[in-house]
């Protein structure tokens, strides 16, 4: 009965998701025309390029998650990592001696150079 559920939400959510892409496609296309040829020198996009530079943008920087599932089990996986029970166990000196540690690790400035 799940599998069933599963494909049938699928068979809903990729014709919303075609028309989603197509429609924020449109307000990329707006936006864009609306401010950057006003701001530089660059000319308006069309359509299908404000499409283009959407997709390319998912595929730089991988924006655009509307899976919640997937957040929620990086989430839970990272809270059950092995460093994390280490730190619980850890006394609240220990603790201390290691947040100091990162922070003298993390926050080191440069030492200048003699010239």
């Amino acid at each position: 009965m799940n599998q069933y559920n599963w494909k049938r939400r699928r068979l809903f959510f990729f014709p919303l998701f075609i028309l989603g892409l197509f429609f924020i496609s449109g307000v990329v296309m707006f936006l864009w025309n609306l401010i950057i040829p006003e701001i530089s020198t660059w000319l308006p996009l069309s359509y299908w390029q404000a499409m283009g530079l959407l997709v390319l943008s998912k595929i730089l920087f991988g924006g655009f998650h509307f899976n919640r599932h997937h957040r929620d089990l990086h989430r839970a996986h990272f809270e059950h990592a092995p460093f994390k029970d280490k730190f619980m166990e850890m006394t609240m000196d220990e603790k201390q001696k290691f947040k100091d540690q990162w922070k003298n690790h993390c926050c080191k400035t440069p030492n200048p150079s003699n010239d």
